[in-house]
């Protein structure tokens, strides 16, 4: 499984690590919505890929926070002066989606302070769920 990580200097990690979690958990009623009309209306309510995607879960706490796209997941982390960002997927096109949506919203609601994700490889953290279950 494929996992990347950023870190985000600001004095003001648990904000962002709030905002990112709470833009997700809104993300997740939108999707959950979609799905219930393209039932009702024959259609299949998957993923399409296209857009941003679609959050099963979202929740945070003032240092942690988990946004779970179902296929790939980020975990959230705020220090005194930094955000960690720990991005993991199925595959490396699914770690991309995650990363690119993830910076993007964090340059939106960061842009006064200048804020920006860059990823680099990581070691996949062998407490994770996905890694016990191989």
């Amino acid at each position: 499984m494929p996992v990347s990580e950023a870190r985000v200097r600001t004095p003001r990690a648990s904000r962002y690590l709030t905002q990112l979690c709470d833009h997700g958990s809104k993300m997740h009623l939108t999707a959950l919505h979609r799905r219930r009309h393209r039932a009702h209306s024959g259609g299949e309510g998957e993923d399409e890929g296209g857009g941003p995607p679609k959050v099963l879960r979202a929740e945070s706490s003032d240092t942690e926070g988990v946004i779970d796209f179902g296929w790939g997941r980020c975990v959230l982390r705020a220090a005194d002066d930094e955000l960690v960002l720990t991005a993991e997927a199925q595959d490396e096109t699914a770690l991309r989606r995650i990363e690119d949506g993830l910076r993007a919203r964090l340059e939106r609601i960061g842009r006064r302070d200048g804020l920006t994700a860059v990823w680099t490889p990581a070691t996949p953290d062998p407490t994770s769920q996905d890694a016990t279950e191989d």
